[in-house]
């Protein structure tokens, strides 16, 4: 039998952690004995810590085949440092605003072991130390006042199996008043807290003695079950299915959760709808957004009818102003865009959208007509505004988002104060989910027109909903449909290919002096090698010789299907950070749950801010980092140029390295090249819409890398994933 051992110590640095499982390899430097402190390897399931916190660590040696000689952590305990290198790296580590390294090296030199004492009982005496004038010392006061707090907290969190770094984001949330609320309904923190989902939750109301038959458990995994197919695209979900998956992930009868569904249908959080097939279940504010949608669609269908469409040499003597030739098929949108109360524009890339955005622009000059441009992401938006010439904003600016009373989001532009214009334009409408329709819907009402662009071939919204694919689909509303290549669209691999692969063939490759290329690779490792060769040495030179002035972190950006494995996100980012931003003496960083920021990185926002101005999916570069007060200043591209975005130490969460990135948060993006491996190893995701998307979002170049029987099953692989929803049937049927 393995006895267990306990090891106490201060974290010397966190080797590796993975922010997914929780899986850490960290050194630990034991309490001197006899002279001596040993530095430890161990490994676990741990909570992001910071280098300077002291652990009491239990479980077993064991010996790894590769690394040696490793301590296999059970369970752990954060403790109060006690030696002066532990207090001074608890106090440089960021957990108190205000103190970085310097700052904690000078009140350690002063106050000793006495320091933290100190800043609870004392902190008048903080000015004792240079550089710290009365303002400052209340507010490292306060601050340590506050982290009080949060380990009070934390002690009652751990005690049910909750990490530090979890208790500091739900203490920021309720204050106080946690422990309260979570002993009220411990479910409400999948509700509150971002970065907690249920399953989180339930463990937490589990250990606290919740029964497994609980109502409120039984309420939590019901939503979680809808949101979560939400997630994954589905408005609604099949009742059956439903109850008998919240049944298993719960582990109680499956009439109690029918139960509880219609008891929450009867109070209104969800909604339960018949139909031909069986019963479908949405969350209330789901079917809300749908069913407005279509109905709000059906009264825009009115608008215009019976107007005098502008003539061919109307729309052909606007066009020639921009010196635009139009073809017939584009004559025909711009005219059909005046004369219809909703128009769809679809059609791949060089098939002349933006040419028919323009001519409509100056259409609606000469009638002197008001028009609004806007797209659903702020690189969307701006790309607009470049090929018009027209201001564009996000969804968002346009339907001037704030914040409500209650402190949750509210559009100022809806059905009491719609959009001022007599024609609205939506471009990269296939990234519209079915919620934000429903909001720009409330703001455009007749007499004011609805154009909608995009492409449908492409990956549907992120969230819930596939609204241009079933608008389309419903044949109840007016669609133009562009198949013509143009001819200096024709003159480029990458669109042609791109339609080559929608149609299911294969795309031409590594013609000389073209723009779209194919490296033959097979070893997952071998490609991990070519695609940081290319970011970092080959592309900026061959950039060079296409007359460009190459940047690699603007210019060059790598899309790859999923997130794990060698050539997944995250492993991408970590070895492109390593070489196109390697740390340097003077260079500033700093650690966030495992991971490294620094000056020059490039990062993304992965969640709307909307008091920073900052979108889902928007990339910058970090210009500052101050391990002093924890702040990262972000350089992202702004209307009138980049603006820096201050991020505080417990935000740093919302920023992840964008070397790399998905295919789906590339979406409404353009960069001058793309490179994307192509490898069986993501064999789930080898499907053509997602190839189709990664190659569209090139301007200039394309570079796969990978096999050709990867490639080849992408390409065959036209299987879309059906989204439950019933927006199309609701248009054909009021």
């Amino acid at each position: 039998m393995t006895m267990s051992v306990i090891l106490e110590g201060t974290l010397e640095r966190v080797t590796y952690y993975n922010e997914a499982n929780g899986y850490m390899v960290g050194r630990l430097r034991l309490a001197p004995r006899g002279g001596r402190a040993a530095l430890v390897t161990f490994v676990g399931h741990l909570p992001p810590l910071k280098p300077g916190e002291s652990l009491r660590l239990e479980g077993e040696w064991v010996d790894h085949p590769e690394y040696g000689r490793q301590f296999k952590v059970s369970s752990h305990q954060v403790l109060v440092p006690h030696t002066l290198d532990g207090i001074e790296k608890y106090l440089a580590s960021g957990l108190i605003k205000g103190v970085g390294p310097a700052t904690a090296r000078r009140l350690v030199k002063r106050f000793g072991k006495d320091t933290l004492r100190v800043l609870e009982e004392e902190p008048h005496r903080l000015t004792e130390v240079d550089g710290i004038g009365p303002h400052r010392a209340r507010a490292i006061a306060e601050a340590f006042a506050r982290q009080k707090d949060v380990k009070e907290v934390m002690l009652f969190l751990q005690s049910v199996g909750i990490s530090p770094s979890l208790a500091v984001r739900i203490h920021r949330h309720y204050g106080k008043d946690a422990v309260a609320a979570l002993r009220e309904n411990p479910y409400r923190l999948a509700d509150d807290v971002f970065g907690i989902g249920f399953r989180t939750a339930d463990r937490i109301a589990l250990q606290m003695g919740v029964p497994a038959t609980s109502p409120n458990r039984l309420r939590a995994g019901l939503r979680y079950a809808l949101r979560e197919m939400a997630q994954d695209g589905h408005v609604f979900a099949p009742r059956e299915r439903l109850e008998r998956a919240v049944a298993g992930t719960l582990d109680v009868d499956v009439d109690l959760v029918a139960a509880e569904t219609d008891r929450l249908a009867e109070e209104g959080p969800l909604r339960v709808e018949r139909f031909e097939e069986g019963e479908a279940v949405y969350l209330a504010p789901l079917h809300r957004a749908e069913c407005s949608v279509a109905a709000r669609l059906r009264d825009l269908l009115d608008t215009g009818r019976g107007e005098c469409p502008p003539s061919p040499e109307e729309v052909s003597a606007a066009a020639a102003e921009a010196g635009i030739e139009l073809s017939p098929e584009q004559r025909d949108a711009v005219s059909e865009a005046l004369c219809r109360g909703v128009l769809i524009i679809t059609g791949g890339p060089g098939t002349g959208k933006t040419t028919i955005i323009n001519s409509l622009l100056r259409l609606c000059r000469a009638r002197g007509l008001d028009v609004i441009l806007t797209a659903p992401t702020g690189r969307a938006a701006r790309r607009m505004t470049e090929a018009t010439g027209h201001e564009a904003r996000t969804i968002h600016r346009t339907l001037e988002v704030g914040f409500s009373p209650t402190g949750g989001l509210e559009f100022q532009r809806n059905e009491d104060n719609p959009l001022e214009a007599d024609l609205v334009v939506v471009d990269e409408a296939s990234m519209v989910d079915l919620v934000l329709m429903h909001h720009l819907l409330r703001a455009v009402r007749p007499p004011t027109r609805l154009v909608l662009v995009g492409d449908v071939d492409q990956l549907p919204a992120v969230g819930p909903g596939a609204v241009l694919r079933d608008l389309i689909g419903s044949g109840v509303l007016p669609v133009v449909r562009l198949t013509r290549i143009f001819r200096q669209a024709g003159e480029s691999l990458i669109v042609l290919n791109a339609h080559r692969i929608n149609r299911g063939e294969m795309p031409v490759l590594n013609e000389k002096d073209r723009d779209f290329f194919f490296i033959e690779q097979s070893d997952p490792a071998e490609i991990l090698e070519t695609v940081v060769s290319l970011c970092s040495r080959r592309l900026p030179q061959r950039l060079v010789e296409m007359g460009m002035s190459p940047d690699p972190l603007a210019d060059i950006q790598v899309i790859t299907p999923m997130r794990r494995t060698l050539i997944g996100v995250d492993n991408l980012n970590l070895e492109l950070q390593k070489v196109l931003n390697p740390p340097r003496w003077g260079k500033a960083e700093i650690s966030v749950g495992g991971r490294i920021l620094r000056t020059g990185d490039k990062v993304m926002q992965i969640r709307n801010n909307y008091t920073k101005e900052v979108s889902n999916g928007d990339i910058g570069i970090i210009r500052a980092v101050d391990r002093e007060t924890g702040q990262v200043a972000v350089a992202f591209p702004g209307e009138l140029g980049p603006r820096d975005v201050i991020y505080e130490g417990e935000e740093l969460d919302e920023l992840v390295l964008s070397y790399a990135t998905t295919v789906h948060k590339s979406q409404g993006s353009e960069y001058p090249v793309v490179v994307m491996p192509v490898s069986t190893q993501h064999y789930v995701m080898l499907q053509r819409h997602l190839l189709y998307t990664a190659v569209t979002r090139a301007k200039k170049l394309v570079v796969l890398v990978g096999t050709k029987k990867a490639l080849a099953i992408a390409v065959r692989n036209n299987r879309v994933e059906a989204r439950f929803s019933r927006l199309a049937q609701r248009l054909r049927s009021p």
